[in-house]
């Protein structure tokens, strides 16, 4: 059965739903959940947005984000929503340890699920799932979802946390997924009333003094990798402490390493010295793929492009480890450089 036909039906009657982005949720997560709420609530359902943890401050504006109830806070209230539930979607992963401690808790439900997602290599546990790696965004294609089942409906709250996602996803349009079809989604949600310089303003002009610092830390810290298109940046705990570090500060560091003229490879490495665990990223050009990298090496993943991983080792060992793996995986580079 089609995605939307079958999406149809299942919400033919008012459903109490939950709605779940992924840990450490960015703007596309938010953003598609939060129009999704928005959407479903229009149409009568209720709507619950369950997030497994705390999300940047400079994210704390999209219109309905203060109705986000946290797992990592109140789990007991949760756990109570999702036992209640009668459908779950699942937004911007396709893996349900992508939300971690949350996992037992939606696994132990008995309602339907519904995925929408766009990174490679989906999990099979959704009955409904609208999975399409080559999306800009996980926003774009609840755009399309919205679309589908009501054009009429999409009004100013939903096109903001949509161009809010799209276009902080795709690099503010640059990455090689914004297609055609993504440029002709967001002029129409600017004509749904998406504000596009105040929600660019909103998203990179809110740098607080101690962020800008820390990003000048951060490229002190860059490395070339010998002989090879690739470099990596580092963050130690130090560093985070010493210039005041919240959630979200280290959002789009590693872009500044694809910046440099001939480079390919760019990752970043933070120490989390409570969690124990050093967290990466992963960006790249043309045909070397950071998924494939990030889930060969660092029990991570994501898109050919962008991908994520981690490393239970010290920082040291970390970037010891990197330098070997980017080594022996120097086929995957452009031949040019």
């Amino acid at each position: 059965m089609e995605f939307i036909p079958a999406l149809k039906q299942l919400l033919n009657t008012p459903k109490r739903a939950v709605i779940i982005p992924h840990k450490n949720p960015d703007a596309d997560a938010l953003g598609s959940a939060l129009a999704l709420t928005h959407f479903l609530r229009k149409k009568g359902h209720t709507v619950t947005i369950i997030s497994p943890n705390d999300y940047p401050e400079f994210l704390c504006w999209l219109p309905g984000q203060t109705e986000i109830i946290k797992f990592s806070e109140q789990q007991q209230e949760c756990q109570e929503h999702l036992q209640e539930a009668e459908v779950i979607f699942t937004l911007d992963f396709n893996d349900l340890s992508r939300i971690e401690e949350m996992e037992a808790s939606v696994s132990d439900t008995e309602a339907t699920f519904v995925m929408i997602d766009h990174h490679e290599e989906p999990k099979d546990y959704a009955a409904l799932m609208y999975s399409d790696t080559k999306m800009s965004s996980t926003c774009e294609m609840v755009f399309n979802v919205l679309n589908a089942l009501d054009n009429s409906a999409i009004d100013s709250d939903m096109a903001v946390c949509l161009y809010t996602g799209i276009m902080t996803d795709t690099g503010s349009f640059r990455f090689p997924t914004t297609s055609a079809s993504t440029h002709k989604v967001i002029a129409s949600l600017m004509e749904k009333g998406a504000k596009n310089s105040q929600i660019h303003e909103k998203i990179y002009d809110t740098f607080s003094f101690s962020r800008i610092q820390l990003l000048g830390k951060v490229l002190s810290n860059i490395r070339k990798v010998d002989g090879l298109p690739a470099v990596f940046m580092t963050l130690d705990q130090n560093d985070l402490d010493q210039f005041d570090f919240k959630k979200g500060d280290t959002e789009g560091f590693v872009n500044y390493g694809l910046s440099i003229e001939g480079i390919q490879l760019a990752v970043i490495m933070i120490q989390n010295k409570s969690e124990g665990k050093i967290k990466m990223s992963f960006r790249s050009k043309g045909r070397f793929s950071v998924n494939e990298f990030a889930r060969t090496f660092f029990e991570g993943g994501g898109h050919h492009n962008a991908a994520g991983g981690k490393s239970l080792v010290s920082l040291e060992a970390t970037v010891a480890k990197l330098l070997e793996a980017v080594k022996s995986w120097s086929h995957a580079f452009e031949d040019s450089y």
